[in-house]
This record gives structure tokens, C-alpha cells and sequence, in this order.
């Protein structure tokens, strides 16, 4: 069997101390995460971020820093994931676009009140994520790499 981690990214967008979350439908139950999705082809990591941001919360955000690289292996399903995790600040809100399929919807929350829900995390990258970005975690953009 061939080893297949599946390529995600997510975004962690703070103002004012809360964090844009998403609110989703994840095997059966309403759980929270950073607004985050699978790598398409043709895209890079950086357009990923930003197209999967758009389309979970319905906002245009600009990418700042990558806060992390993490590999998860999800017990759930036992399903390995590389995630890349960009720091953001919020621009624009479309408060009128449809997002995607299983989206309950957006969420701004400091970390507490996220903390006091831990049972609803998708996964304790969630809290992880989060916790590097507030300790400072910040690495350049041309840290990803993409030949033309």
C-alpha cells in the first residue's frame, strides 16, 4: 500500500483578539475549525489558503506569515495530513456569498471561549495552530516555494 498524505492548509485570522473560525458539519456533529481545505491542482498553497478561506467564511483575507507545518494522523479515520498554516488579517467580508456545502458558518472567538468548547474541535490542531501563532510563530511567505 502506498503512503498518500493528503495535502491540507488552513488560516489563522485574529483581530482584536478572536479568531475567525468556521462552525462545520463533521461526521454527523457540529465541530469548529480554522477555515482550511485540501490543496487543488494547478494551485498553490498560497492560492488554497485563500480560495479555501473565502469559500468556509466569506471572507477576502491577506496572508502575512506561515505559523506552521504540521503532520497529523487523524484517529478518526486514520488518514495522515500535512497542514500548512498561514497567519492572516481580515479585509473583507461577503456577507451575501454562498459557502461551501456543510458550513454551518463563521465564527469569531477568542481563544477561552474556543478553549471551553474543546470537545468541538476537528482535531487538536485547532487549539494548536492558535497557540504557535499567539507565541509568535511567524515565518515569511517565500518560505513556500513554487518553481514557475
Amino acid at each position: 500500500m502506498r503512503f498518500t498524505p493528503h495535502v491540507t492548509v488552513a488560516t489563522i485570522v485574529e483581530d482584536n483578539g478572536r479568531f475567525l473560525m468556521v462552525e462545520e458539519l463533521a461526521e454527523g456533529r457540529a465541530v469548529f475549525n480554522q477555515p482550511a481545505g485540501h490543496l487543488e491542482a494547478d494551485e498553490s498553497l498560497i492560492q488554497a489558503a485563500l480560495r479555501e478561506t473565502l469559500e468556509e467564511t466569506g471572507w477576502d483575507v491577506e496572508l502575512t506569515a506561515v505559523t506552521g507545518i504540521y503532520l497529523y494522523t487523524a484517529p478518526s479515520n486514520g488518514i495522515t495530513y500535512q497542514r500548512i498554516c498561514f497567519a492572516a488579517r481580515p479585509v473583507r467580508h461577503h456577507p451575501g456569498l454562498a459557502l461551501d456545502q456543510g458550513i454551518i458558518g463563521p465564527q469569531w472567538l477568542t481563544r477561552d471561549e474556543l478553549l471551553a468548547q474543546s470537545t468541538r474541535w476537528r482535531s487538536e490542531l485547532v487549539m494548536q495552530c492558535i497557540d504557535d501563532y499567539l507565541a509568535g510563530e511567524r515565518f515569511p511567505l517565500s518560505l513556500i516555494r513554487q518553481p514557475s
